[in-house]
Protein backbone atom coordinates (compact mmCIF):
# COMPACT_ATOMS: atom_id res chain seq x y z
CA UNK A 1 0.00 0.00 0.00
CA UNK A 2 1.21 3.55 -0.90
CA UNK A 3 1.07 5.66 1.92
CA UNK A 4 1.46 9.92 1.50
CA UNK A 5 1.74 12.43 3.34
CA UNK A 6 3.88 13.31 6.20
CA UNK A 7 4.78 10.94 8.68
CA UNK A 8 2.76 10.60 11.60
CA UNK A 9 5.60 11.70 14.04
CA UNK A 10 5.65 14.70 12.13
CA UNK A 11 2.06 15.45 11.03
CA UNK A 12 0.33 18.17 12.88
CA UNK A 13 -3.06 20.35 12.27
CA UNK A 14 -3.06 23.00 10.04
CA UNK A 15 -2.96 26.43 11.40
CA UNK A 16 -3.27 30.02 9.86
CA UNK A 17 0.08 30.41 9.11
CA UNK A 18 -0.08 27.32 6.70
CA UNK A 19 -2.98 28.42 5.26
CA UNK A 20 -1.15 31.61 4.26
CA UNK A 21 1.12 30.07 2.48
CA UNK A 22 -0.95 27.58 0.58
CA UNK A 23 -3.09 30.65 -0.86
CA UNK A 24 -0.12 32.78 -1.55
CA UNK A 25 1.24 30.32 -3.34
CA UNK A 26 -1.48 29.26 -5.26
CA UNK A 27 -1.80 33.05 -6.13
CA UNK A 28 1.74 33.25 -7.58
CA UNK A 29 0.95 30.02 -9.63
CA UNK A 30 -2.31 32.16 -10.74
CA UNK A 31 -1.05 35.34 -11.28
CA UNK A 32 1.62 33.58 -13.48
CA UNK A 33 -0.62 32.22 -15.49
CA UNK A 34 -1.98 35.56 -16.71
CA UNK A 35 1.42 36.88 -17.39
CA UNK A 36 1.57 33.40 -19.74
CA UNK A 37 -1.81 34.64 -21.44
CA UNK A 38 -3.49 31.95 -20.33
CA UNK A 39 -7.36 32.13 -20.34
CA UNK A 40 -9.06 33.31 -17.59
CA UNK A 41 -12.66 32.47 -17.27
CA UNK A 42 -15.44 34.16 -14.48
CA UNK A 43 -14.82 31.20 -12.20
CA UNK A 44 -11.10 31.58 -12.32
CA UNK A 45 -11.24 35.30 -11.80
CA UNK A 46 -13.77 34.94 -9.02
CA UNK A 47 -11.43 32.83 -7.70
CA UNK A 48 -8.45 35.10 -7.84
CA UNK A 49 -10.56 37.92 -6.74
CA UNK A 50 -11.47 35.98 -3.32
CA UNK A 51 -8.03 34.63 -3.04
CA UNK A 52 -6.39 38.35 -3.47
CA UNK A 53 -8.70 39.50 -0.60
CA UNK A 54 -7.85 36.64 1.20
CA UNK A 55 -4.51 37.38 1.31
CA UNK A 56 -4.27 41.20 1.41
CA UNK A 57 -6.54 41.03 4.55
CA UNK A 58 -4.42 37.81 6.31
CA UNK A 59 -0.68 40.06 4.94
CA UNK A 60 -2.03 42.92 7.30
CA UNK A 61 -2.79 40.60 10.53
CA UNK A 62 0.69 39.04 9.96
CA UNK A 63 2.44 42.14 9.26
CA UNK A 64 1.42 43.12 12.88
CA UNK A 65 2.86 40.53 14.12
CA UNK A 66 6.64 40.95 13.28
CA UNK A 67 7.30 42.11 16.25
CA UNK A 68 5.68 39.19 18.43
CA UNK A 69 7.41 36.69 16.28
CA UNK A 70 11.24 38.19 16.27
CA UNK A 71 10.90 37.37 19.90
CA UNK A 72 10.17 33.53 19.55
CA UNK A 73 12.21 30.77 17.27
CA UNK A 74 11.03 30.98 13.27
CA UNK A 75 7.89 28.61 13.30
CA UNK A 76 7.58 27.08 9.68
CA UNK A 77 9.65 29.99 7.69
CA UNK A 78 7.33 32.46 9.04
CA UNK A 79 10.24 34.89 9.86
CA UNK A 80 9.01 37.37 6.90
CA UNK A 81 10.10 41.50 7.47
CA UNK A 82 7.61 43.59 6.50
CA UNK A 83 9.11 44.30 2.88
CA UNK A 84 7.65 40.74 2.35
CA UNK A 85 4.45 41.41 3.14
CA UNK A 86 4.17 45.10 1.32
CA UNK A 87 4.99 42.67 -1.85
CA UNK A 88 2.76 40.43 -0.77
CA UNK A 89 0.26 43.47 -0.17
CA UNK A 90 1.27 44.80 -3.92
CA UNK A 91 0.68 40.98 -5.21
CA UNK A 92 -2.49 40.82 -3.78
CA UNK A 93 -3.81 44.55 -5.16
CA UNK A 94 -2.41 43.67 -8.94
CA UNK A 95 -4.34 40.10 -8.43
CA UNK A 96 -7.51 41.66 -8.03
CA UNK A 97 -7.16 43.80 -10.81
CA UNK A 98 -6.67 40.90 -13.15
CA UNK A 99 -9.76 39.32 -11.46
CA UNK A 100 -11.90 42.47 -12.18
CA UNK A 101 -10.22 43.29 -15.94
CA UNK A 102 -8.77 46.11 -15.12
CA UNK A 103 -6.10 46.43 -17.87
CA UNK A 104 -2.59 46.04 -16.97
CA UNK A 105 -0.04 47.65 -19.50
CA UNK A 106 3.67 45.96 -19.88
CA UNK A 107 4.99 48.30 -17.13
CA UNK A 108 2.77 46.68 -14.59
CA UNK A 109 2.98 43.43 -16.00
CA UNK A 110 7.02 43.48 -15.51
CA UNK A 111 6.30 44.85 -12.06
CA UNK A 112 4.13 41.88 -11.41
CA UNK A 113 6.60 39.62 -12.87
CA UNK A 114 9.14 41.00 -10.76
CA UNK A 115 7.06 41.22 -7.33
CA UNK A 116 6.16 37.83 -7.85
CA UNK A 117 10.15 36.42 -8.19
CA UNK A 118 10.98 38.63 -5.04
CA UNK A 119 8.32 36.52 -2.87
CA UNK A 120 8.96 33.32 -4.57
CA UNK A 121 12.44 33.57 -3.60
CA UNK A 122 11.37 34.47 -0.37
CA UNK A 123 9.28 31.64 0.28
CA UNK A 124 12.01 29.47 -1.84
CA UNK A 125 8.90 28.25 -4.01
CA UNK A 126 9.16 27.34 -7.93
CA UNK A 127 5.27 26.08 -9.16
CA UNK A 128 6.88 24.64 -12.51
CA UNK A 129 3.97 26.45 -14.30
CA UNK A 130 5.50 25.75 -17.83
CA UNK A 131 4.68 21.69 -16.91
CA UNK A 132 1.20 21.93 -15.63
CA UNK A 133 -0.84 21.62 -18.99
CA UNK A 134 -4.11 22.28 -16.96
CA UNK A 135 -3.38 25.74 -15.92
CA UNK A 136 -4.71 26.42 -20.19
CA UNK A 137 -8.29 25.64 -18.96
CA UNK A 138 -10.44 28.45 -18.54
Amino acid sequence: MLRLGAMPDKASEMDLDHIFISRLKLLIVMARTYLRKYPLGAVRKSAIVKNADYIAAESIDLEELIPIRNEQPAKDGMNFDHVFYQRVKLLASMANAIGNDRPMGEHREAALRDNLEMISDSLKFNSGVKKVAFLKVA
